[in-house]
């Protein structure tokens, strides 16, 4: 563990699919594998064991572009006192409006940009950066879109210095290659975007397979990380959580 007295913040992240909560391997719908049909009995557990913020995905919206599970978000807002930062096909300012009055206290946007530089600039203009978080999804330091189904020519390290300018505090950083992979988590990468952007607040995400991973990556200095696919596998177990959250 490392000496400062920053913890690293734990994001379990739950993702979601008709309804139920599911994992892909590397983003591909065909891997999916269903985890549990009730989100908020995971959600309800993640809370009693100490966790305060949630990573929500609306798999089904990703792929149709529009925000699709809000009802799910809306359940476990009412019904956890988690922190929720809601992703996955936020297309529209319509589709934003939803997610932060069915109770998301922040959304992520990726695809849309890349693909909608201005609407999302002006959904960080609308809402403040504390409320917009940047998803940096990317294979081979290049920016990934569409849930993944696509690869741009955008540079990871260009794409995070353009967002800054415009406000950006927040990014998610996945790397595909890692994710649901539980192979550990691109921490070289990770070191190199911390060195050159310190002032943005980054959240690792993808391939952490064990509590040591998380460790390696608090080490490393990351101020937050998500982590789905090894608790669901049993590779790290809520008590251990709950004794790094101590």
């Amino acid at each position: 563990m490392n000496s400062s007295s920053n913890k690293i913040e734990l994001i379990p992240a739950i993702d979601i699919i008709d309804g139920k909560c599911v994992r892909l391997s590397k983003g591909d719908y065909n891997t999916k594998k269903i985890y549990n049909e009730n989100p908020l009995e995971v959600a309800l557990e993640f809370e009693h064991h100490g966790i305060k913020r949630l990573h929500l995905v609306d798999l089904d919206g990703a792929k149709a572009g529009q925000i699709i599970n809000y009802k799910i978000l809306e359940t476990i807002a009412t019904k956890t006192n988690l922190c929720i930062d809601f992703g996955g096909g936020l297309k529209s300012t319509e589709d934003l409006k939803i997610a932060f009055e069915s109770g998301a206290q922040m959304i992520t946007g990726g695809s849309i940009a890349v693909k909608n530089p201005d609407e999302f600039t002006a959904w960080i203009e609308k809402y403040g950066s504390e409320k917009i978080i940047l998803g940096s999804d990317v294979n081979n330091k290049n920016i990934a879109i569409s849930g993944w189904q696509e690869t741009s020519m955008l540079n990871i390290f260009d794409f995070l210095s353009n967002y800054q300018l415009k406000g950006i505090t927040k990014t998610i950083c996945t790397d595909i290659s890692k994710d649901g992979m539980l192979e550990g988590p691109s921490i070289e990468l990770y070191k190199e975007i911390l060195s050159r952007f310190p002032q943005i607040y980054l959240i690792a995400s993808g391939g952490v397979s064990s509590i040591k991973d998380i460790e390696d990556l608090e080490q490393a200095g990351l101020p937050a990380v998500i982590f789905g696919k090894a608790i669901y596998e049993g590779k790290i177990n809520l008590k251990e959580i709950e004794r790094i959250l101590l």
